[in-house]
């Protein structure tokens, strides 16, 4: 092969190479930057939303009247269930919301269904013998939830040539196990107005 002939094949890398490096940029940025792309439901609207609806509840009056007859009250998250016409990951708003209630110090925090088979299974791993009786955790020694937390998330979509309007909202409710009364409601409303570009219609 010629000296001609080398450099054709060298550029000729040399372009698919830098061809192929420029179809993306990654760029890090802070996990609490709120950027819309879609318009659709994202992880700052989980965040947001589980933050303000958390914290309003904690502020009400049953909290009060809670704390000053009783020991701190323990809750639960149930299901939060997705009635909108999006795919939304409800799982990553009930971690939000059980995080902030964790956080806000206020309440003792129950684990879920899912979570509680995990542990009945080791504590009946360890009382197979694999434990110390030292050691060894017992079951029927749980502490049971008094309050249960659960809820929806609801869209409504309003279009119009390229413009769009997203509504979301959020209802979540407490209830007293026990007794089944509900000692708190709440109610989140998220609205986006969206334009698209004409040559994406």
């Amino acid at each position: 092969m010629n000296r001609t002939m080398q450099y054709i094949v060298a550029v000729g890398v040399a372009l698919v190479f830098f061809a192929g490096c420029g179809g993306k940029k990654v760029t890090r940025i802070d996990t609490d930057t709120t950027i819309d792309l879609s318009g659709k439901w994202n992880d700052a609207d989980s965040r947001m939303v589980a933050e303000e609806m958390i914290r309003d509840c904690l502020s009400k009056p049953w909290y009060q009247r809670y704390e000053g007859d009783r020991a701190t009250p323990r809750v639960i998250v149930g299901k939060v269930r997705n009635r909108s016409h999006e795919h939304i990951n409800t799982e990553t708003f009930i971690k939000d919301i059980e995080r902030t209630l964790i956080n806000s110090g206020k309440v003792e925090f129950v684990a879920g269904k899912t979570e509680r088979e995990q542990l009945r299974e080791e504590k009946v791993d360890q009382m197979s013998g694999h434990a110390s009786e030292e050691t060894m955790k017992a079951l029927g020694n749980e502490a049971g939830a008094d309050l249960m937390l659960y809820g929806s998330i609801n869209t409504i979509a309003d279009t119009e040539g390229n413009q769009m309007i997203m509504y979301y909202q959020v209802d979540l409710e407490l209830v007293e196990i026990e007794s089944n009364r509900k000692l708190w409601i709440g109610t989140k409303k998220i609205k986006k107005h969206i334009t698209r570009s004409k040559a994406k219609l």
